[in-house]
């Protein structure tokens, strides 16, 4: 262990250094930080890029009660490493151990959970008005990233703040990156000659954004117009209301620190803008911040290195190579992301259809309305989010798509478990989220052919069509080069038995499989939570004594109720054991290895259906 890192347990022990100790400070950080994600693997690039602003909030703000938050906070392992909890880096995202991600019930310095973006600064302002109401003498400190600068939530906030005397310190990380590359992002604007995208995407959120206020408006006009050239970058962020400084730049410790120092003495609401580089101090990082964005373990001597042997094809990629396919036979396919061009699998087609792929940045709110509004003009779009994030989109998905009667495929990723990134993640809430807005179908495939065909039965739809697959590898099954589709609505039997039948809803069917083989029960791979196949259902629920539902999905409002309902509908009454997520907050950890512990393995299933038979139900 370094000497100086050894010594700090936190941030008042930093506090204790001299200046001219920090950079020191801030090379050994770099490299027990690089050398922990190489042994657990998680976040990297960009948590290379915060060391040292990292360093200089904790050192000239009173934290923890100075109030610091993130955004994201993915680029919090820093962070962490000096707040307490450096000997538990080597749990890192791990069951047990501590979270990629700010969490409030994890240290009393992660004043804010994250891992949405562009939560920050509407969380830091209420911290700051919340001091202010109780007459409490604290700063609050939101630090966001340029690709977090692009959602609609960060310029309401912005907007808000501004007319506020709150005691409030936006630092603005640009490292001229998100995950994916930043498209109309607030990036590098800070070119020494005033010119680049910055003018370019001021030009247009003024028209959004600031239309309202006609003072403000005028900003924008002047942008467009290029009045006197170009504007410098303070003008934006001083017309909300803020106190411009930067741009500076994130890896000088002379610079950061006398200037967060003289911030720090100032009223009102404060804007900082520092420039960071994702993977500060490894070169192999720096060169390529997208490959060691969320590397898994590796050797930092060596770098990443291909597998020895070849993986198998992720549900993700499934989906990249339909998109393809399906954009080649049909022209009216459109594929929209919001900034997960790498982690929706979109690269391919991104590079052979770019005239209709649209990366709308980090707004899931347009990227839907945008979406509809290409499909009143006779386009099919193709919109592929993650689960978690269409959750902040469903306004948009109910009152500009639904109620439309537009077509329109979600392909949602992440469905399920996800594992090391934890709950805020998991995609555990979309069938019960969606299957209550009319015009909407799901369709949960239970391995990475059926996740294909149903894709291809989800576009030639003409409303919304869902297709939810989970995060990784299936059971490998052999995957068809057509395009062919399934029967809308139906399910199948996978497996006759007696007495007990299981109903699967997506990639559970295969340890469900398993526990029938023990239970000689029958198992039916339903394929729709919406809508069910309610001839099959009536069927099942005939001819044997007990119905069983089993899904990756929370058990209040999933497919298990979704069965329950239809089946006081069709007037059946049979036993019905539903299986799933209890209502909690799911951990953070190995997939498998969760599933097992929600008893969502086949041993789990098979356990909770003999238990369920002793509690008196007729199955003995």
């Amino acid at each position: 262990m370094s000497d100086l890192l050894n010594a700090i347990a936190s941030p008042a022990d930093l506090r204790r250094l001299s200046r001219a100790q920090l950079p020191q400070l801030a090379s050994e950080l770099r490299d027990y930080l690089l050398h922990s994600v190489a042994r657990t693997g998680g976040h990297l690039s960009s948590n290379l890029g915060t060391v040292e602003l990292t360093i200089a909030l904790h050192y000239v703000f009173q934290t923890p009660h100075d109030r610091l938050v993130w955004d994201v906070g993915h680029q919090t392992y820093p962070h962490k490493i000096l707040t307490g909890r450096r000997e538990r880096m080597a749990t890192l995202r791990q069951r047990g151990g501590i979270s990629g991600f700010p969490r409030r019930d994890e240290s009393e310095y992660d004043a804010f959970g994250t891992a949405h973006s562009s939560t920050s600064i509407s969380a830091a302002l209420g911290m700051a008005l919340a001091a202010q109401q109780q007459g409490q003498s604290r700063h609050a400190i939101a630090v966001i990233g340029d690709g977090a600068m692009t959602a609609g939530e960060a310029f309401e906030a912005l907007n808000n703040a501004g007319v506020s005397k709150a005691r409030l310190l936006v630092v603005l990380n640009d490292n001229d990156m998100s995950i994916s590359p930043p498209v109309g992002a607030l990036n590098r604007y800070l070119a020494q000659l005033m010119s680049g995208r910055f003018y370019a995407t001021a030009k247009d959120l003024g028209k959004q954004v600031l239309k309202g206020a006609p003072p403000l408006f005028e900003l924008a006009k002047r942008l467009e117009e290029g009045a006197k050239g170009m504007v410098v970058p303070a003008t934006l962020f001083e017309k909300f209301g803020f106190n411009y400084i930067g741009p500076i730049d994130g890896h000088d410790l002379e610079a950061l620190i006398p200037t967060l120092e003289n911030l720090k003495h100032l009223e009102g609401p404060q804007f900082l803008h520092v420039v960071t580089r994702k993977g500060q101090g490894y070169k192999l990082a720096e060169e390529d911040p997208i490959a060691y964005h969320g590397p898994g373990k590796f050797d930092p001597s060596v770098g990443l290195v291909a597998p020895a042997h070849k993986p198998k094809t992720t549900f993700t990629q499934v989906f990249g190579q339909w998109l393809c396919d399906m954009a080649a036979r049909d022209s009216r396919l459109v594929g929209i992301t919001p900034a997960m061009r790498e982690g929706s699998g979109m690269v391919a087609f991104h590079e052979r259809f770019p005239d209709r792929y649209h990366d709308v940045g980090i707004a899931e709110q347009h990227a839907v309305t945008f979406a509809a509004g290409m499909a009143c003009e006779g386009l099919k779009p193709v919109v592929a989010i993650y689960s978690t994030f269409l959750q902040r989109a469903y306004d948009q998905l109910i009152h500009d798509v639904a109620l439309q009667k537009l077509p329109m495929v979600l392909a949602l990723d992440r469905a399920g478990i996800v594992g090391a990134d934890g709950p805020t993640h998991a995609g555990l809430y979309d069938i019960a989220y969606l299957r209550c807005i009319p015009n909407t179908s799901i369709a949960c495939p239970a391995d990475e052919n059926e996740c294909r065909q149903l894709l291809t039965t989800a576009f030639e739809q003409d409303h919304i069509v869902a297709v939810r697959y989970p995060r990784g590898a299936g059971v490998g099954a052999a995957i068809s080069p057509e395009l062919n589709t399934l029967p809308f609505g139906k399910a199948e039997r996978r497996r006759e038995g007696q007495r007990i039948a299981i109903l699967a809803f997506g990639t559970l069917l295969y340890p469900a499989l398993q526990a029938a083989e023990a239970l000689n029960a029958t198992v039916i791979n339903m394929r729709w939570a919406k809508p069910l196949d309610m001839d099959m259902l009536r069927e099942v629920a005939t001819s044997h004594e007990m119905l069983v539902t089993v899904e990756e999905h929370a058990r209040m409002g999933g497919a298990g109720s979704a069965v329950l309902e239809a089946l006081q509908t069709l007037g059946l009454q049979r036993p019905t054991l539903v299986l799933g997520v209890d209502d909690v907050v799911t951990g953070h950890g190995d997939p498998q290895a969760l599933l097992a512990e929600m008893g969502l393995d086949a041993a789990g299933i098979e356990a909770a259906v003999k238990a369920y038979s002793l509690r008196g139900n007729p199955l003995g």
